[in-house]
């Protein structure tokens, strides 16, 4: 397994390997890896010759009260997961190498960005839409892998394929819960045990919203606020958002008829989870 650490040297190796006819998968990760991660790396090997990881913790797509600094980072166990997996290239960058001091171009998108996660994180998917393209540029893949668990990031970034014209199949690849239903996240190392407990109102919500949208009720606000009384039965939780969205445009929906998406952020202290299910008539 190779690791790359400059940008140079992985378009090099990535132009390479397009000469020699090889399809190349990517799935990109900010490190700390999990099962969640490992499923997206098994996904992408089923439609590639070569695999890379990129690992990256960027520093654009976090705010200036977040947790960029504390974002928890262990590149030797990411390296020998990675390896144990498979993976062909781990693309590692350092910001230094990423982005030019002055650098000045930036992509914005402004249809999905302004709602949800983009309410509480202004400039978040700036940062995202942006060092996913710069990959994309980079690795050069044939296909990229990313997760339902950030619902509204992966919406984002078919839309920016879709508007750009990037040569890449997108594909989506599930959410990987804990065996008590919390969604796998980097983050929640930082939960102590009460918080680990208290976090599970996140899954127990969107399972109560499902059977109660199974048993037929489609009326958003009474969906929605069976969540917010799910969550704020847990006095430590604090809502950021509970939305229930349309599917493809995250347009805020008043009567279920099509697909949407239950979305919601809640933070637990000092640490934020997001979590989400789809409803489908």
């Amino acid at each position: 397994m190779e690791v790359i650490k400059t940008p140079e040297a992985m378009q090099r190796r990535a132009l390479e390997l397009k000469r020699d006819g090889r399809v190349i998968g990517l799935v990109p990760t900010m490190g700390f890896l999990h099962e969640g991660h490992l499923s997206l790396m098994r996904l992408a090997r089923e439609h590639c010759d070569v695999l890379v990881v990129s690992i990256f913790v960027n520093p654009t797509q976090f705010g200036p009260n977040e947790d960029l600094e504390a974002y928890p980072r262990d590149f030797e166990r990411d390296e020998t997961l990675c390896g144990q997996e498979g993976v062909d290239m781990v693309f590692y960058p350092g910001a230094e190498n990423m982005y030019a001091g002055d650098a000045s171009v930036w992509i914005d998108e402004h249809a999905l960005s302004g709602v949800l996660c983009g309410t509480s994180r202004p400039g978040h998917f700036r940062g995202v839409c942006t060092v996913v393209a710069k990959l994309f540029n980079l690795v050069l893949p044939d296909l990229a892998v990313f997760g339902e668990k950030d619902a509204q990031q992966l919406r984002i970034i078919e839309r920016l394929v879709r508007d750009l014209n990037f040569p890449v199949e997108i594909i989506r690849g599930p959410i990987v819960r804990e065996p008590d239903g919390l969604a796998m996240s980097s983050r929640n190392k930082y939960l102590s045990e009460s918080q680990r407990k208290n976090a599970l109102c996140l899954w127990r919500s969107l399972r109560q919203v499902s059977e109660l949208f199974e048993q037929g009720e489609r009326e958003t606000t009474v969906l929605r606020q069976a969540v917010v009384d799910s969550v704020e039965s847990v006095s430590e939780a604090e809502i950021d958002y509970i939305e229930i969205v349309d599917d493809t445009s995250l347009a805020p929906v008043d009567e279920i008829k099509s697909a949407v998406l239950v979305a919601l952020a809640v933070k637990m202290g000092d640490t934020r989870l997001i979590d989400n299910a789809g409803l489908r008539p």
